[in-house]
């Protein structure tokens, strides 16, 4: 039979959230007044990209857009256009998407249940979860990278939390969470702050960390260094991923572009150029009219 795993302390979840109470950045996503749909675009803006990036963005994004059917209705290009430098802009695609079946199939009201949530475009396990707990005050498993390697460290004694996000890993955290609804949202809200100031991938500050004091399994264990290649790692210059960057810029910028003058963004790699283009038009991130690309 499967172990149960054993869930951090009382006084654990209590340190974390007096931490917490004291130390906890003010967003404006975390306000009242951002609602169910401001929480739901931060938290798609939020993926892989830190906060002091998507915080400007997002205050323009919900002066702009400030309801599901406001984004819905918006010109696509104008959503790419103002997605700017955040990064990998399908999720601006997406967000859109998502945006429209709200408006669809839910009279422009943000769902409620993680069911509900999830069968929205684009909206996966986490998102559904953090929409639950943040914006509907529900009871919910909310496991961002900042929160897995908080339980990993704390709970198992592991430096990282595992390349993939398995069973084990998900009771581990699941069994963390405090029955109580109001302080399981309270808690999703603690756990992964701390794992975002404070037990930090490279260079936690266990000095300041409330767990510290409540039996971290790590630290007890003399904090051990993550096995070699362990650390991920994403190199980007030089990868398509910079091209189709370079590529949105100038569309961005200039709206219709010549596609031979896209060619001088990697002189000496013409070949990388039209693939980056052409997988910007098949995401739907571009359009081609003739000799020219533009927004779509």
């Amino acid at each position: 039979m499967p172990v149960t795993p054993a869930p951090l302390t009382t006084g654990a979840v209590d340190a974390v959230l007096a931490w917490y109470e004291q130390s906890a950045r003010e967003l404006p996503w975390r306000l009242p007044e951002a609602g169910a749909w401001g929480i739901l675009v931060s938290e798609i803006m939020l993926q892989q990209t830190p906060v002091v990036r998507v915080l400007p963005r997002w205050i323009d994004w919900m002066a702009r857009w400030p309801t599901p059917a406001d984004l819905a209705a918006a010109p696509t290009a104008d959503v790419l256009r103002a997605w700017d430098r955040l990064g990998y802009p399908r999720r601006a695609l997406r967000l859109q998407d998502c945006a429209r079946a709200i408006v669809r199939e839910h009279d422009g009201v943000v769902p409620r249940g993680e069911d509900a949530l999830r069968a929205l475009p684009g909206i996966g396990e986490y998102t559904a979860a953090a929409v639950t707990a943040f914006a509907h005050h529900d009871r919910a498993v909310v496991a961002d990278t900042n929160v897995r390697r908080v339980i990993a460290r704390a709970v198992q004694g592991d430096p990282l939390p595992a390349r993939s996000y398995t069973a084990a890993e998900r009771a581990r955290i699941t069994a963390s969470v405090p029955e109580d609804v109001p302080r399981s949202v309270r808690w999703n809200q603690a756990v992964m702050e701390l794992g975002a100031l404070v037990c930090t991938a490279r260079s936690p500050r266990c000095e300041q960390c409330p767990l510290a004091a409540h039996s971290c399994a790590w630290v007890a264990a003399g904090r051990p260094e993550p096995e070699p290649g362990a650390r991920r790692t994403q190199a980007f210059a030089g990868t398509d991923r910079e091209m189709r960057g370079l590529i949105m810029a100038q569309l961005r910028e200039h709206g219709a572009v010549a596609v031979t003058a896209l060619d001088a963004l990697d002189t000496a790699d013409p070949a990388r150029v039209a693939r980056c283009l052409a997988s910007l038009l098949a995401d739907g991130l571009a359009v081609r009219e003739g000799d020219q690309a533009r927004l779509p």
